[in-house]
């Protein structure tokens, strides 16, 4: 029997996936988790043949800060990241942060489940799509977005500030100080070569870095 947990915020997925799981030869049992920490209890509490988890879970901890914290409790662990995002806005990242694999939300069912069965496999799962846009960026780095350059929390603080959140939400959010954040928004913005709030809002709508 294998063991899956599956992390995400909509009950509506979850069923969906166990659904599809369910018509599969294999006898699966499941576990799910809402929100990161019931993830991360999961993952203390026993080990999982896979998880397949969403990037974006609410409350200002998203899907690659609980899968780093994931392949700490358990480095060998196999996540496969399932999400609307699409697949050059987070990939890179998700795999570097030691994901087995990556689909999109909208992928065909088959794809779903050709990744799941490499991952239980001890395989990797990337797209067509994905591995050539990879080998773009092997050959040629000037490929890189602006957004690309920044690190994981970077990246999160420039989401955050372009759904319109504020500096002190934002720091709520993720358990920081006002300071830290406007220090993260400061970089952000030298790196990223802009000047306003309202230039990353702009810049993270048009390459679908926002929901």
């Amino acid at each position: 029997m294998k063991r899956v947990l599956i992390v995400d915020d909509h009950s509506v997925v979850r069923n969906g996936l166990k659904k599809i799981l369910e018509d599969q030869p294999d006898e699966i049992a499941f576990g799910e988790a809402e929100t990161a920490s019931e993830a991360i209890a999961f993952v203390h509490e026993q080990d999982w043949d896979l998880v397949i988890l969403d990037i974006s879970l609410g409350g200002g901890r998203n899907g690659l800060d609980t899968l780093k914290e994931m392949k700490q409790i358990r480095p060998r662990l196999r996540v496969l990241i399932l999400t609307m995002h699409a697949e050059e806005q987070y990939a890179r990242r998700a795999f570097k942060a030691g994901a087995a694999g990556y689909v999109t939300k909208d992928s065909p069912r088959a794809e779903l489940l050709e990744a799941i069965k490499r991952i239980l496999g001890g395989a990797k799962y990337i797209s067509p799509a994905l591995a050539e846009k990879l080998i773009e960026y092997i050959d040629n780095d000037t490929a890189l977005s602006a957004h690309e350059i920044l690190s994981d929390r970077e990246f999160q603080v420039l989401r955050l500030i372009a759904s319109g959140k504020t500096v002190t939400e934002i720091a709520e959010l993720l358990s920081l100080s006002d300071k830290t954040i406007s220090t993260y928004r400061a970089r952000i913005l030298e790196k990223m070569r802009m000047k306003t709030n309202a230039e990353l809002t702009y810049y993270a709508i048009r390459n679908r870095l926002v929901d």
